[in-house]
This record gives C-alpha cells, sequence and structure tokens, in this order.
C-alpha cells in the first residue's frame, strides 16, 4: 500500500516472527508511532517455535494474504526466511539475513534494519579512527551487526562464534566490505579491541550468563549488547563494574524499529515516540520483576 492509501485508511496491521518474543517492546513501539501519525496500527506477535520450512513458510503466506503491510523477523529465523521470500533488498542479500518483511502487491521483500539500526546506534561509540571491534556471535543478528561496522568504515573487525563454520561464512560474505578477521577464541577477539558487541541471546532473560568472562573486561574498552530483555544484562553490568562505556540494546530496538515502520509505511515515525513506549514497557517490567 502507498504512502497515501495508508494515510486514507486509517489501518495498518504488522506483526513480529519468533520465539520466544512475549517480551518484545516492539508491539508498543510501533502501535504508538501509528497513533502518533494518525494511523490505527496493530502489531500482531507470532510466536512459534520451532517452525521448520514448510511451517515458516505458511506463516509468511498468511501474512502475504491476510492485509499485513509488513512483518519483522526475530531469533531464531532471520536467516531462515530469506529463501521463502519473493525478493531481497541488496544489503539483506549480500548478508543472508532478514529482520523486516514488507508485503508488496502480493509479494515478500526482505530488508534488514537491524544494520541500519545498529550502525546509528553504536556511531557515536567509534573513534574517529583506530577502531578494533570484537563481535560475539555470527547469526542474524551479528550478521547484521558486522556488516554495519564495516559500513561505518570499521577496518579491523573481528568476529568469533562457538561454531567456527558459521564465523568462516561471515568472514567470507564481509571480503567485498572491508573483511573481518575469524577469532579462534573470545580472548583471541578481543585482545587490543577498542569495542566488544554481543550479537548472542545470551544473557536475555531468563538466562543470565555472559558471553564473555568478567576477566576479559576492562576499562578502555566499550561494550555493546544487542539484548534489551534486560536492559542491563549480566554482561553490561560486569562491563560498568570495570569502568567501561556501555551501549544497552535500546538505541538498536528503537533504530531498527523506526526504519522497519518507514519500510512498512513510506512514513516516517517519530523515535522520541518509538523511545517513550520503549522504556514504559521496560519500565513496567521492571516493576513487575521486583514486585515477584
Amino acid at each position: 500500500m502507498s504512502k497515501r492509501g495508508y494515510a486514507a485508511s486509517k489501518k495498518l496491521l504488522t506483526g513480529l516472527i519468533g520465539a520466544p518474543i512475549a517480551h518484545s517492546a516492539s508491539p508498543a513501539m510501533h502501535e504508538r508511532a501509528a497513533e502518533a501519525l494518525g494511523l490505527r496500527g496493530h502489531y500482531q506477535l507470532i510466536e512459534v517455535a520451532g517452525a521448520d520450512a514448510a511451517g515458516l513458510a505458511m506463516m509468511l503466506e498468511g501474512v502475504r494474504r491476510l492485509g499485513f503491510a509488513g512483518v519483522n523477523v526475530t531469533f531464531p529465523y532471520k536467516e531462515a526466511v530469506v529463501p521463502l521470500l519473493d525478493e531481497l533488498a541488496p544489503a539483506a542479500a549480500t548478508m543472508a539475513a532478514v529482520n523486516t518483511v514488507v508485503a508488496r502487491d502480493g509479494r515478500l521483500i526482505g530488508h534488514n534494519t537491524d544494520t541500519t539500526g545498529f550502525a546509528r546506534a553504536v556511531a557515536p561509540l567509534l573513534a574517529p579512527s583506530g577502531n578494533a571491534v570484537a563481535v560475539i556471535g555470527t547469526g542474524g543478528v551479528g550478521k547484521a551487526i558486522a556488516f554495519a561496522l564495516a559500513s561505518l568504515k570499521v577496518t579491523d573487525l573481528r568476529i568469533f562464534d562457538s561454531e567456527p563454520a558459521r564465523a568462516e561464512k561471515l568472514a567470507a560474505l564481509l571480503a567485498r566490505h572491508g573483511g573481518a578477521r575469524v577469532a579462534t577464541s573470545v580472548e583471541d577477539a578481543l585482545r587490543g579491541a577498542t569495542g566488544l558487541v554481543n550479537g548472542t541471546p545470551v544473557g536475555m532473560l531468563p538466562n543470565r550468563d555472559t558471553p564473555v568472562p568478567t576477566s576479559l573486561l576492562r576499562e578502555n574498552l566499550w561494550v555493546a549488547d544487542a539484548v534489551y530483555s534486560p536492559l542491563i544484562t549480566p554482561l553490561l553490568a560486569a562491563a560498568q563494574a570495570k569502568g567501561a562505556r556501555i551501549m544497552t540494546g535500546r538505541e538498536l530496538a528503537i533504530y531498527q524499529a523506526a526504519d522497519a515502520f518507514e519500510l512498512f509505511t513510506g512514513l516516517a515515525p517519530s523515535t522520541e515516540v518509538m523511545g517513550e513506549a520503549f522504556d514504559e514497557v521496560m519500565a513496567a517490567r521492571s516493576s513487575a520483576y521486583h514486585a515477584a
């Protein structure tokens, strides 16, 4: 539907495919952004764990046929959806990972706003020169983060994954975009690094682990986490205790959502409004957690 079409219909149906997603702040952000633009938005959580290709294709067919403007895609389906779509935007095709599917004229088009969102979020942490950044995890979000850093001209990019073959595959994809070195361990990735990004779901509630041993964190290191539930993950808490600068998953969550909303509608949402909605969700969740 065109920008004019959304303004005329006043209705907007979007959603999120993934598991687990009950914690997601996306419904609040997207619905509040729609309301601010005079639209009646509904953002549907589509939580199906363990879906195979056929099951995922069935969900996407529903998106195609049921009037969705599009859906976001999260763990564990960001890579699995790629071969099931009709078309990929160039960046999504390059990294073979999708977090946003736009429905247009019966076709499903894959995009990746994790990349654009993370680039916007992390830019203030990067020095004008001399950035050496370690990315832990090379799945869907890890890929997007690595490509975002490459787009920001981080020339010393180290990537580590507990499955070395996945890291090697990402390094091959990055070869034409500044390149990346596959680290043999977390310690190897962090040696001499100026920044660290967790691109894994480790630390997302109810998990309370950290992907990086506390002993490897230090004051002269900035640390970012893609996880936002909780906002201060065990990794970020440990980094703060060492005096490191940190970046929570808040900015990535807001910016990727804003970029996705604009792809769905052709309308630029207010990141301030989306941020307020995000903060309200997190505050309510914190209150419920402490009350329990």
